[in-house]
């Protein structure tokens, strides 16, 4: 049985450079770029096509929306001339039952050590299993 991993990215939801979770439910695919930041670079090269990844909204809404597959390996951006920038493509799966906040998040307790909490900026981080199992719980609620 293959080991999925599970991320999370980051998105402006609106803005002129926006892009959102509904946009990708009409796309379906997209292709993940942007990223520059040395340790979200490290950790898209560590994603694989199958791992699973919540569409994360920054600005004012700050919350998890949805899930999305990974479906390539990590590959230079084709906008880009420098190679260490890379993108990986997603596909949409689906959303969260509702939507997580990060003041939710932020009130688990087991959370507190999770990149996403301690390194606000990053746009890209792994989940651990446990954390990604209980974003999925609440989101049921």
């Amino acid at each position: 049985m293959k080991l999925v991993n599970y991320w999370l990215a980051k998105q402006e939801p609106s803005g002129p450079r926006g892009y959102n979770f509904e946009t990708l439910k009409e796309e379906k695919t997209t292709v993940w770029d942007g990223v520059h930041n040395n340790l979200a670079l490290k950790h898209m090269r560590e994603m694989k096509k199958g791992d699973l990844a919540l569409f994360y909204h920054t600005g004012s809404e700050r919350q998890a929306v949805g899930i999305m597959e990974i479906i390539s390996k990590p590959y230079p951006n084709p906008k880009e001339e420098n190679e260490r920038f890379i993108v990986v493509d997603v596909k949409y799966k689906k959303p969260l039952k509702r939507s997580v906040t990060l003041e939710e998040m932020k009130k688990q307790k087991k959370f507190k050590d999770w990149e996403l909490l301690r390194i606000s900026r990053l746009s890209v981080m792994p989940v651990p299993k446990d954390i990604w199992e209980s974003i999925l719980k609440i989101s049921q609620n």
